[in-house]
């Protein structure tokens, strides 16, 4: 994949998000969700076309193989979406629980984050 690939598959991406979102609000019922939904994600994907071109962190981030200090970044903002989501669905989780509900299907993200955290902290400490 060339850098100029890499840097438009990350707002292409957006926007297949955009119209799965899309397809299943129209499917459930809620097709002004899905378009509200879309245009949020369109938006976004034309701000980092636009954005992506002077941006030298965004160029960084997308090259096929970044140096040293865009990797590092990277896995940080990556690390930091895991936490962030982990915390938000242990939230929602303990939420339902005392709202008396089952706490589905946050239960299923936060056992899936757990198992993934283990594995990964098994295989990795192999290799390193």
């Amino acid at each position: 994949m060339t850098s100029n690939a890499a840097r438009r598959s990350v707002p292409g991406f957006f926007l297949a998000v955009g119209a799965a979102c899309l397809v299943a609000a129209t499917v459930g019922g809620h097709l002004a969700l899905g378009l509200v939904t879309l245009g949020i994600l369109a938006v976004c994907s034309l701000a980092l076309v636009l954005l992506g071109r002077r941006s030298e962190t965004y160029q960084g981030l997308t090259e096929k193989a970044p140096d040293e200090r865009f990797a590092r970044i990277g896995g940080w903002a990556w690390a930091g979406t895991g936490i962030v989501l982990t915390v938000g669905n242990l939230s929602a989780f303990i939420g339902e629980l005392a709202s008396g509900r089952s706490g589905d299907p946050y239960s299923w993200f936060v056992a899936t984050a757990a198992i993934t955290y283990i594995a990964l902290v098994a295989l990795l400490s192999r290799r390193t």
